[in-house]
């Protein structure tokens, strides 16, 4: 079985070459405070390739950085896939890694989702198909520089989605009745405080800037959905289905709001 602990799909930045902060370009806005291209070291960037404002991120104008999670494809990028050799050590090497980086980034997110899939007792019928897709999209991680650089990481993710779908199917239909379906639906600024949506399926949704203060949210499907800005305070997410840490970054709350098992309270929700 493939190494796909929890911790190893999460970034660890003290074991990469701060390839976030070098390949991906952002354009100055709410969530940074300049504009930087593709391939361009962030001003912020250090020697020792760590972010020189990582404690004030949010202060200085870089809140997109504190909702960023490679999924612990920058330390294998850098020290698998590259043998430990940085872009500065070796520059004739860094169009590559600035394009395999982001390709790796998208895999390690589908081996998270996987990963929790086979956690999940309800998705027991389709577990063993979700261990084959696990070792086939670990397979593809491990690959050499220039297989990665070739993979159309959007057709690997259309293989892997229909387990994904099936699983969150399984788990859902738990909950009894016939849970909400919201897909993709556009909920930006919807005022939802308190909404039963346990069990609901809200895939993709828009849910920027949404008040779901004191939502049920237990056993919702929220793989893909945009929680930026939206008030989860009070709200319960208990066994939220492949919720990510980014989500949660990018979201408010407070104290009071129910996470589920392993994740973290953002520093910046209200006590």
């Amino acid at each position: 079985m493939p190494d796909t602990r929890e911790s190893v799909l999460r970034g660890d930045c003290a074991n990469c070459f701060g390839l976030c902060c070098v390949a991906l370009p952002f354009a100055r806005s709410a969530d940074f405070a300049v504009d930087k291209s593709s391939g361009e070291p962030c001003r912020n960037l250090r020697e020792d390739f760590r972010c020189g404002i990582h404690t004030r991120l949010r202060p200085s104008g870089f809140q997109g950085c504190t909702v960023y999670d490679c999924f612990g494809a920058g330390q294998r990028v850098s020290q698998v896939t590259f043998g430990g050799v940085s872009w500065r050590e070796a520059p004739e090497t860094a169009r590559q890694m600035y394009e395999v980086f982001p390709v790796v980034r998208g895999l390690h997110e589908l081996l998270r989702y996987l990963t929790e899939a086979l956690a999940l007792p309800a998705a027991r019928p389709v577990h063993a198909e979700v261990r084959a897709a696990l070792a086939r999209v670990e397979a593809l991680a491990a690959g050499a520089p220039d297989a990665l650089e070739r993979l159309d990481v959007n057709a690997v993710r259309a293989e892997v989605n229909p387990l994904l779908l099936r699983t969150s199917e399984l788990v859902r239909a738990t909950v009894g009745g016939r849970p909400k379906s919201r897909r993709g639906a556009d909920l930006i600024g919807k005022r939802l405080r308190g909404a039963k949506l346990r069990g609901a399926d809200l895939r993709g949704a828009l849910l920027i800037a949404a008040d779901l203060t004191g939502a049920d949210l237990s056993l919702a499907d929220l793989i893909g959905a945009d929680l930026r800005d939206a008030d989860l305070s009070d709200a319960d997410l208990t066994g939220a289905l492949f919720l990510t840490q980014p989500q949660l970054n990018a979201a408010r709350g407070n104290a009071a709001t129910r996470l589920p098992e392993g994740f973290e309270r953002p520093a910046h929700w209200a006590a």
